[in-house]
């Protein structure tokens, strides 16, 4: 225990604390020159566990040469060190204070103190975006020496590398799903970059871009958007415009807009981001796959599946070339191929993928970490569509526990496993089951994402559907005018959340007979994903059968049927003669056909 440190010098003279600081006098003075720089250098540590290779690198970085461990042992014969485990040592509080004095009064201290914050730099940089489990145990240690350089010698960082121990530590808790934790980090970078180097500044510029993406993280759109074009239009001012930086800052905030579905605004930031990166990186580069994955992901947002999947595949392949069959970015690429083939109802491509990279995310991140939980719910939403109700469920029910222990129960991956856990209950028929879940979810989001966001919207049309399908129309029927009227406000009148809002308030009304009210607004939802999407796509093979079935419900036969013809055709070309949806169109127009037989 490190009290037995002090029980050990309190032996050595009088009691009290006069008698501590008297023995540490006396042993100070037997110790020679090296054991006594060495003991400054400790004292510059946190009052934590310290890894002896972060006292050896933080040596190496001051030029000091002497036999580090021989010291050490004598450091610790004498009581001012105590070591905790194999090569981790510990300097009780007040040995530290009286060991900091020691080393004001080296004519060494501004030298030790550099070395001390190159080191806790190295390991900053070291800290990837998304931490594994080897590296997360292999940087926990050294968090809070990297905090004690982060705030208490601030001064002694180097104007090169100013920022790199609060990105660092930004990126170990936003890594893990802290963002609490990473936010006060990724503050302090931006206030003291400004605080140093002016409001113009390339670390300026970075320390904006990072407190943008973790707004962006957590949903805080309207907080990160200002912040990426501010440090877009820095960088470019002060990189010029073709630099790396400025394609990382294009691609971030296409990724903000996607996430928004504002595709039009995203994808020409998107292409000009892959172009440049590049030009200036080649084509074989980490940056070059990413913004690959980022347009996938983007047409894969628009429904153009043709267009996502080649992209999906080549991010696989240049993501195993460059970093080989096991590791974490070659789990996200086989999650985000597998989440394509499962929206094309793929579903026996898409299981294995996403059954891999659950099985390598654990591997690299393990059992609690908030990918895993990602993964879980991925594969419980392909089980709920294929209606493996019972497989769903446990799956469900792990990942909304898993992110509560991560999380806390105030978080918007909770609400969102939520939504989805009432929707596998709405799907069963289980109405009592889903209904609170589907309000819980709506009310958190509304406290966590005010009540303007996109995710808020979903809810409130997935809580109108299941008043629906229970035959509350009266309940159901605002609550879809308040999704619509919300994404109109978000996204504007051309968007194909709005069309599907329309789609759905039309359904509404073709379940109360309201054919009257409901056929304008399937024309314009036809129309509209006509005019996003082009005339050949799955969303107006949709379109198409809806509103033939209004048609066929009123036996205007002769309406109806050219309309499922062509919503057959498209369901055949795009998504195959034996998915569910060709097969739903094909059933109605055969009804179609054997009602209108004399």
């Amino acid at each position: 225990m490190l009290a037995d440190i002090l029980a050990q010098l309190q032996k050595q003279a009088s009691a009290g604390e006069s008698g501590v600081a008297a023995a540490f006098e006396l042993n100070w003075q037997s110790l020679e020159p090296e054991a006594q720089k060495l003991a400054c250098l400790l004292s510059l540590f946190a009052l934590a566990p310290i890894p002896w290779s972060l006292v050896e690198s933080a040596a190496n970085s001051s030029d000091l040469e002497f036999d580090f461990k021989a010291n050490c042992i004598v450091l610790v014969e004498r009581y001012l060190l105590q070591e905790l485990a194999e090569d981790t040592y510990q300097v009780h509080e007040r040995i530290r204070e009286l060991l900091q004095q020691k080393l004001e009064e080296l004519s060494e201290v501004d030298e030790l103190k550099r070395s001390y914050c190159q080191a806790m730099v190295a390991v900053a940089r070291s800290i990837p975006q998304t931490p594994t489990l080897i590296e997360f145990a292999e940087a926990t240690l050294a968090i809070p020496h990297l905090e004690e350089a982060a705030t208490v010698y601030q001064g002694w960082l180097s104007n090169d590398d100013f920022i790199s121990p609060f990105l660092g530590l930004g990126r170990f808790y936003q890594g893990q799903g802290g963002y609490a934790q990473a936010l006060p980090w990724y503050e302090q970078s931006l206030s003291g970059a400004r605080k140093r180097f002016g409001d113009e500044h390339p670390d300026v510029a970075t320390s904006l871009n990072n407190l943008a993406f973790l707004y962006d993280s957590q949903g805080r759109y309207s907080d990160a958007e200002p912040l990426y074009i501010q440090a877009l239009e820095m960088t470019k001012r002060l990189l010029g415009d073709e630099h790396p930086s400025v394609a990382t800052c294009l691609n971030n905030l296409a990724e903000l807009y996607r996430s928004q579905g504002r595709y039009n605004d995203a994808e020409p930031l998107y292409i000009q981001a892959l172009e440049m990166t590049k030009r200036l990186l080649g084509d074989e580069h980490p940056n070059v796959a990413i913004s690959l994955n980022n347009l996938a992901a983007l047409y894969y947002s628009q429904e153009r599946y043709s267009d996502a999947e080649p992209l999906y595949i080549q991010t696989l392949e240049m993501t195993k070339r460059l970093f080989g069959d096991e590791h974490p970015n070659v789990a996200i690429s086989l999650n985000n191929l597998a989440a394509l083939y499962d929206s094309q109802r793929r579903y026996n491509d898409a299981e294995p993928l996403y059954i891999q990279a659950l099985t390598m995310r654990k591997r690299f991140l393990g059992d609690e970490h908030p990918s895993v939980a990602t993964c879980l719910n991925n594969l419980a939403e392909l089980y709920r569509l294929q209606e493996r109700y019972s497989d769903a469920e446990p799956l469900y029910i792990q990942a909304l526990e898993m992110t509560k222990r991560l999380f806390g129960d105030e978080h918007p991956n909770v609400a969102t496993i939520l939504n989805n856990l009432a929707l596998l209950y709405d799907s069963q028929g289980r109405y009592n089951d889903a209904e609170p879940l589907y309000i819980q979810a709506l009310t958190m989001k509304k406290r966590l994402l005010r009540d303007e966001h996109p995710s808020v919207a979903t809810s409130l049309n997935n809580l109108a559907a299941l008043y629906k399908s229970q035959g509350r129309y009266s309940d159901a029927e605002p609550l879809y005018m308040q999704a619509l009227e919300m994404d109109k406000r978000l996204f504007g009148d051309e968007h194909p959340n709005v069309a599907t809002c329309l789609n759905n308030l039309a359904l509404l009304y073709k379940s109360q007979g309201r054919y009257s009210d409901a056929e304008p607004l399937y024309m314009q939802a036809l129309e509209m994903d006509k005019r996003l999407f082009g005339d050949e796509h799955p969303n107006v093979a949709t379109c198409l059968n809806n509103l033939a079935g209004l048609y066929h419900s009123q036996g205007r036969y002769n309406d109806a049927e050219p309309l499922y013809i062509e919503a057959l055709k498209i369901a055949e070309q795009r998504l195959g003669a034996n998915h569910p949806n060709t097969i739903t169109i094909r059933e109605n127009l055969e009804d179609l056909r054997r009602n209108r037989q004399p």
